[in-house]
Formats: structure tokens, C-alpha cells, sequence
């Protein structure tokens, strides 16, 4: 399975933005032993490097604005590669390393032009701020061919409502680890697991 069928199927993406390597890495362990299968690291190399190594995880390297950053990031063995902006430069590289990419989108505009950039998903952010759920809702009235994965503030509690507003998957990131230990961190990990199966099921 490919990263990208893997998200699908998934619906749930554990992001992490932490600069210090060990932290990252136990914050990427703590995700795995929750269940979370789809890792995005903004983070050291060495973190995403380490993270990598795991069987049947498929770790993503986020915050990715300039080739440079993402050839290291392929060279650290990510399967998937994440700008948080709408980094047009990035989408031949990506072709030509055979590593998809993820486009990250604001308004209605971005969001088409980075599906006529045939990125397999895109990145809607920051989704509190736009609207919540309902922002997608109506994102997707008129653009239901495009696979959106919501991130920005969501909760546990708040995946539900995304998945069934038509996300393709979420991603959620402080809200799991910021301020929490490693037991605590793999109990929010289970817990946006089994909502986001949930959801899955209730659709």
C-alpha cells in the first residue's frame, strides 16, 4: 500500500512540529503505539530518518518550501512530502522522485489549482480560523472531486464532523502531544484513531 491509499483508507494524519530530535521521536513512538499509521514530521532529519525505520509506518516530511528541504527529505526515506503553502516548484521534483506531494491551500482558488496540479491530496489550513467543517461543507459544494484534508485546532472530538463534511482525512498535531507525556500522548493517539474509524462507519 502507498502512502496516499494509506491516508484514504486511514483517515487520520499525527502531525509533529518540534525541533529537538529525541523529543520528535518520542512523540512519533508514543503516535505509533496509539495507532496512528501516517506520520507527518516537521521536524529534524535525524527524527524523520529514525521515525522511518518503523515497519508498516508511513512518515511524511512537512513543512517543505524549497527543493533543497525536500530532496533531504527523501533522502531521510519519507514516503510523502508537505508544503504548507502552495508551492507550485515543488510538484516536478516530486514527479521525478516518484514521492507524492501535498499542497497546502487557503482559499478555493488554491485548492483547484493545486488539484490542476494533480496533487493527490491537499492541505487545507489553517481551519479553524476559515470555519471549521463547515468551511469544507462548502469548499465541496462545488468542487466535490477534490480529496481535502482539513488541519489547524481540530480535536478528537471534532473528526467526526470533518469526515462526514466530506474530508478526505484530518490531520491533527499539538492538539495530541503539546503539554503531555508519552502515556498521555498514546491515549490521544488510540482515542483520534478509533473517532476517525468511527466516523468512517457512521459515513
Amino acid at each position: 500500500m502507498n502512502v496516499i491509499r494509506a491516508i484514504y483508507e486511514n483517515k487520520l494524519v499525527g502531525i509533529i512540529r518540534e525541533n529537538n530530535v529525541d523529543k520528535a521521536i518520542q512523540i512519533a513512538n508514543a503516535y505509533i503505539e496509539g495507532g496512528i499509521k501516517i506520520i507527518e514530521m516537521i521536524a529534524p532529519i535525524e527524527a524523520i530518518k529514525e521515525t522511518a525505520k518503523n515497519d508498516d509506518i508511513y512518515v511524511a516530511c512537512g513543512g517543505i518550501i524549497t527543493r533543497e528541504q525536500a530532496i533531504k527529505g527523501i533522502e531521510a526515506n519519507a514516503k510523502l512530502l508537505v508544503s504548507p503553502i502552495l508551492q507550485m516548484s515543488l510538484v516536478k521534483l516530486s514527479g521525478g522522485y516518484n514521492v507524492p506531494l501535498v499542497l497546502t491551500a487557503t482559499t478555493p482558488n488554491e485548492a483547484y489549482q493545486a488539484w490542476q496540479a494533480r496533487t493527490p491530496l491537499i492541505k487545507i489550513y489553517p481551519i479553524k480560523d476559515l470555519g471549521g467543517s463547515r468551511y469544507i461543507e462548502e469548499l465541496l459544494r462545488p468542487m466535490h472531486f477534490l480529496n481535502i484534508m482539513p488541519t489547524g485546532g481540530i480535536t478528537t472530538e471534532d473528526i467526526e464532523n470533518y469526515i462526514k463534511a466530506g474530508a478526505t482525512a484530518v490531520g491533527l498535531g499539538r492538539e495530541l502531544y503539546l503539554d503531555k507525556n508519552y502515556e498521555e500522548i498514546k491515549s490521544c493517539a488510540k482515542i483520534a484513531v478509533n473517532a476517525a474509524k468511527n466516523a468512517c462507519l457512521a459515513g
